[in-house]
């Protein structure tokens, strides 16, 4: 009988879209160390933005802040493979996750980008 050759524990058996969810994760935490807050909004990953842009952005979105709303928390969507498409390497995908998130986190606090990076 065969086996698989990586147990479920192992890196090689972990995907590409769940690799970009834990840089997603470590720099929400990264920019939570810089705060010295909580963010005190939810995180989500999807494919692709969707069709209808908003009016402030040019070209194609790689993260999108949603305010927050009654009883929904405020929520930042980052967009999976247009980030993906610019990075060359890993170390690059999680700069350029890092500094979308950063941006639109900023947006929120009505802060300066460059203060988060």
């Amino acid at each position: 009988m065969r086996g698989p050759l990586a147990w479920p524990p192992l890196p090689a058996t972990r995907t590409r879209s769940a690799a970009f969810d834990e840089m997603v994760l470590d720099a929400a935490e990264e920019l939570e160390r810089k705060l010295g807050h909580e963010l005190g909004l939810e995180l989500a990953v999807e494919e692709v933005p969707p069709s209808d842009p908003a009016p402030w952005e040019h070209g194609i979105a790689l993260g999108r802040l949603f305010p927050a709303e009654r009883t929904l928390p405020a929520r930042l969507v980052v967009y999976r493979r247009p980030i993906t498409q610019r990075a060359v390497d890993e170390t690059d995908l999680a700069a350029i996750v890092y500094e979308v998130m950063a941006e639109q986190v900023a947006r929120m606090l009505g802060r300066d980008p460059d203060d988060l990076t």
